[in-house]
């Protein structure tokens, strides 16, 4: 028999364990978010396993994606998947015969039991339950077949899944953000461990998973609160069978992410999927940032922070069990704060893939490129809310013969009046014996504002759109300088023609 023994510990572990099922989204993350920040508020460890036991569902193209947001949103992990740890392996698919003996383990103790009910069987009585106004989960109808029962069910080709045998008793527990947390008996009955082929399923695995790797604290959704009474019983049921350390860990059950109409944010939902948001141009600190706004504040009268100061302020105590509202507005606000935090290096290093992937520069770019870049990002780091947004705002730069112009905004400013300011800037500039932001602004103000006696939106905006195709870019006279005199009268040109 393995030892599955443990000896407890004072230091708080605290886990995320997801399934490798579809796309990552945003409710996973802020689940990730809370427990990582809980276990280095208290300088303890976190641990990042895999819940795969599933193989119709779980996939391994999913597992990656999972481990690669983890490392993209810099929620480290002291032991899990890819870096390992003393209580691996970290994928419950390779954990199988650790499930099987804490099985066998609660059927010799009589903890567990096998039940030899049909499909049909159960729905029938479920049905009778629900008429006669009974509870309508396991009656517990083979909890005590003797082994002749058995041996006849067997007989018939019945295959037995094998069933926890829950106390007959209420449960109360401290939930860390919901407090004290009562669930009658009558609402707990036995659960399914393991299915008839022999697979367990999340109801074992999760807690002998906890138990083994010695989880002090459980941060999960509060959809999983009514499952926690026969978490609990497991734990107690373990402490009598020598599985992990006799300890149960706390609960906190954090309060559901909604979405529009107030409806629970589900993995379908597009405003949920976790990649899209790192395609858009969310920087990870933004992003967990506004998560960790979905149910908790370090101040009343504060909204931006670094994850630094996150570990350092985090209470679970604080977290509000209320529903939180995911506001991608509110969203994108508090990325772009982080966006303008950054370091003049660090902001081109980050945008410098989205200029790669849209094939503005060259993958990787080049010395040339990185320079121009380097002296342009500096415009529009206090203009945009997500990196993607410098790519339309920088191309006029890169774009050579695939220069267009925005049809909507030509229509608007390059009309005959626009064009006449066009042809006036075009003489202007053409005559400047130094290309700089003073003299171009300098020489576009004479010869517009005071020759043509216009006001600066009517003065600058054809030649903003002639120059870089939109009506929006980064400040008109910088632009003009870092796209030379060559490519700014070709372009004025290409208008006037």
């Amino acid at each position: 028999m393995t030892d599955l023994t443990r000896l407890a510990s004072d230091k708080v572990v605290a886990r995320f364990c997801p399934s490798p099922t579809g796309n990552p989204h945003v409710g996973m993350a802020r689940t990730a978010l809370f427990s990582w920040a809980f276990a280095r508020h208290h300088g303890g460890d976190f641990v990042f396993r895999i819940e795969d036991t599933d193989a119709s569902r779980d996939s391994e193209e999913s597992y990656e994606l999972l481990v690669d947001v983890m490392r993209w949103l810099g929620l480290d992990w002291d032991q899990g998947v890819e870096v390992g740890g003393p209580d691996g392996p970290y994928r419950q698919s390779e954990r199988m015969d650790i499930y099987v003996e804490v099985t066998e383990r609660l059927l010799d103790a009589g903890l567990a039991y096998k039940a030899y009910d049909t499909a049909e069987e159960l729905e029938e009585r479920r049905e009778l339950a629900r008429a006669e106004g009974r509870p309508s989960g396991y009656d517990g109808l083979h909890r005590d077949l003797t082994p002749e029962q058995q041996a006849a069910f067997e007989a018939e080709g019945r295959k037995p899944v094998i069933r926890f045998k829950m106390p007959v008793r209420d449960y109360a527990f401290n939930d860390l953000v919901r407090g004290e947390v009562k669930i009658p008996a009558s609402d707990v009955q036995d659960f399914v461990i393991m299915r008839a082929n022999g697979q367990p399923l999340y109801t074992l695995t999760n807690p002998t998973d906890d138990a083994l790797m010695g989880i002090t604290h459980v941060l999960r959704g509060e959809d999983l609160l009514s499952s926690t009474p026969r978490q609990i019983a497991l734990y107690e049921a373990f402490a009598q069978i020598g599985v992990g350390s006799g300890r149960t860990p706390e609960f906190a059950h954090l309060p559901y992410v909604t979405g529009s109409g107030n409806k629970k944010l589900s993995k379908r939902d597009p405003e949920s999927n976790l990649l899209g948001y790192r395609d858009q141009g969310f920087l990870p600190e933004g992003l967990l940032n506004y998560l960790a706004l979905l149910g908790w504040s370090i101040a009343a009268d504060r909204d931006v922070f670094t994850l630094a100061e996150m570990v350092q302020a985090f209470d679970i105590s604080d977290v509000q069990p209320n529903p939180a509202r995911f506001d991608i507005k509110k969203c994108e606000a508090i990325n772009g704060d982080h966006v303008r935090m950054l370091s003049a290096d660090d902001f081109l290093a980050r945008i410098i893939p989205f200029f790669e992937s849209a094939g503005l520069v060259g993958s990787p770019i080049t010395d040339g490129e990185r320079e121009v870049l380097a002296a342009a990002s500096g415009l529009v780091q206090e203009r945009i809310g997500l990196l993607t947004e410098a790519v339309p705002m920088l191309r006029f730069l890169f774009a050579r013969d695939d220069f267009t112009i925005d049809e909507k905004d030509a229509a608007k400013n390059l009309t005959d009046d626009g064009l006449g300011v066009v042809r006036a800037a075009r003489e202007a500039l053409a005559g400047l014996s130094e290309w700089s932001t003073e003299s171009i602004e300098a020489a576009l103000r004479t010869a517009l504002i005071e020759g043509l006696e216009l006001k600066p939106r009517l003065a600058f905006g054809p030649v903003r759109v002639a120059v870089t195709g939109s009506r929006i870019s980064p400040p008109l006279f910088e632009s003009l300088e870092l796209l030379g005199p060559e490519l700014t009268l070709a372009r004025l040109d290409s208008v006037l023609a």
